[in-house]
């Protein structure tokens, strides 16, 4: 199975990265400013940077709006989207975008009840986190990558480290 989810992880990688290639974007990388130096993330609920471990999320802390879960990954930062999407139902993704993440801008805020890619424009709905793969969308975190509790969702190191290539421009 670990297996498995290597290949997969691998396979959406050089997906991506050919897709980026045909597209060729070339856009100038900016900071993201809606990230903080520090350990903790600040807003409804507090918020660590999972350091070279797991991230784990509460089912309980989880809403319509978008909660992002930082970690640092041997170096390398990257962030989790979790969401409680329109059926009710919560998703994940990584907060980079299939197409735009090597820009170092491809990452997402929520606008209303849309998030919208910072590089490129593209809005969705909440409904679409996870489902929806291929093209400017985030990187679904699919429940193979994932192991879900009753009062937790666990999204482990191992599978966090598969994906620190995506966040090597991440800003």
């Amino acid at each position: 199975m670990k297996q498995n989810n290597n290949f997969n992880i691998k396979r959406l990688i050089f997906i991506a990265a050919v897709a980026i290639g045909a597209i060729a974007i070339a856009y100038g990388i900016e900071n993201f400013t809606g990230k903080e130096d520090n350990d903790k993330i600040s807003g409804a609920t507090e918020i660590t940077v999972a350091k070279d471990s797991d991230v784990v999320i509460q089912l309980k802390d989880v809403t319509e709006t978008a909660a992002f879960y930082p970690a640092n990954i041997n170096g390398t930062d990257l962030e989790v989207i979790a969401v409680k999407a329109p059926d009710g139902t919560i998703r994940t993704a990584f907060n980079t975008c299939q197409v735009c993440y090597s820009s170092g801008k491809g990452y997402y805020k929520q606008e209303g009840d849309q998030l919208v890619c910072q590089n490129c424009g593209n809005q969705f709905g909440m409904g679409d986190v996870e489902v929806t793969k291929g093209g400017c969308n985030p990187v679904p975190i699919t429940p193979e990558y994932k192991n879900v509790t009753a009062e937790t969702i666990t999204i482990s190191k191992d599978i966090l480290a598969q994906a620190t290539e995506i966040f090597k421009n991440w800003k």
